[in-house]
């Protein structure tokens, strides 16, 4: 993985130097971790054209776990804890005699950015933009990796829970129970607070889980992912309680499914974003719920749980592969309940297969 790291770090020396910067200061957690393997834990990284500085708090615990090694290559400058990492960062730039120095304004608070400026003495702040996050777009195989392990522990904790009696426990402990589920199965953490809809409440998009009781006949709507080594995925089933499903039950979850299948579909590379979005809403318009998905029908993952590209219906730009994306359209009808269907999926070119599918936990509808 040092590999790896360095040569992310040299794409971004390459771009800086391209735009006239000697350096470049990287703050938003995520981008730290892309170029140097160091967990969020408040960290910077000043990155010259001959040294890599990671200014981080001296009171973080020894790492025994072997996951992220920080490379020899990268020099770990101690900071006092409750100090700012940016503005030791910012001093050592100073230090350095760098001229010019690329930062992150989208990260940075105004506060922030005149501390740093201050502490620059001598060095021309220049912005870097996103550079950090178009380069994580398109994963290495080692990311993609990381990414099907996450999909596992996830499958694998919400195959668990649907082979228990869910009759009567609510929302928020059946949520619980899936986050420690996927902990005990090696994720760092749940990627995301779990979401668990059941009766009225399923279907519903970034649902927080409630008392409410599972009961017989209801549909129940699970979102969860499980991060791994920094990586997260997202996955959402819709199962029915209980009896055989009611007509429109079986109606709408086939309904939810096609359109989810039309989307997965329609990913490639080339592809513009709306294309997939297009599918699914054309599907959903047909059957009489215009309304149903007003959210784009997915987004790309890794790091972060929402990252570039977006898959909405005015998203222009095209697909490369191996970006990983979700796919989960929805219908909630108020009052009543619905249905959604989510993967991670990794966009791959016909001749590898096409999109690979990450989240394999079945999409029929289950009666439990």
């Amino acid at each position: 993985m040092s590999d790896a790291y360095a040569g992310r770090r040299e794409r971004l020396r390459e771009h800086c130097s391209a735009a006239g910067a000697d350096a470049a200061l990287i703050t938003r957690p995520a981008n730290v971790r892309y170029l140097t393997g160091c967990a969020p834990c408040g960290a910077t990284l000043l990155l010259t054209r001959e040294r890599v500085l990671l200014t981080l708090p001296d009171d973080l615990p020894p790492d025994d776990t072997g996951e992220h090694l920080i490379a020899a290559d990268v020099t770990q400058v101690p900071v006092p804890a409750g100090a700012d990492t940016a503005l030791a960062a910012a001093a050592e730039a100073s230090r350095l005699r760098v001229r010019a120095m690329a930062v992150e304004e989208h990260d940075l608070t105004v506060l922030r950015h005149r501390a740093v400026a201050s502490l620059a003495e001598g060095v021309r702040l220049a912005e870097l933009g996103q550079v950090v996050e178009r380069l994580r777009v398109i994963k290495d195989e080692h990311e993609i990796a990381d990414l099907r392990i996450a999909a596992e522990i996830a499958d694998q904790a919400l195959g668990e829970l649907l082979e228990s009696i869910l009759v009567g426990r609510t929302e928020r402990h059946l949520a619980m129970e899936l986050e420690r589920r996927m902990i005990d199965h090696g994720a760092d953490r749940a990627a995301f607070p779990v979401s668990v809809g059941t009766g009225s409440h399923s279907g519903q998009p970034a649902h927080q889980p409630t008392d409410r009781r599972v009961e017989e006949g209801d549909f129940l709507t699970v979102v969860l992912g499980a991060q791994y080594r920094g990586y997260g995925v997202s996955t959402a089933r819709t199962f029915v309680i209980g009896a055989a499903p009611a007509p429109w039950q079986v109606e709408l979850h086939r309904l939810v499914f096609r359109a989810q299948r039309a989307a997965r579909e329609a990913l490639g590379p080339g592809v513009e974003q709306c294309v997939p979005d297009r599918a699914a809403r054309q599907i959903l318009d047909a059957a009489g719920y215009p309304e149903a998905s007003p959210h784009p029908v997915g987004h790309g993952i890794g790091l972060e749980m929402r990252e570039a590209p977006r898959l909405g219906p005015a998203d222009m730009g095209k697909l490369d592969s191996r970006v990983p994306v979700t796919v989960g359209p929805g219908v909630h009808i108020p009052g009543k309940g619905g249905v959604r269907i989510e993967d991670t999926l990794v966009v791959r070119p016909l001749e590898e297969g096409g999109p690979e599918l990450l989240t394999i936990t079945t999409k029929e509808l289950l009666a439990l």
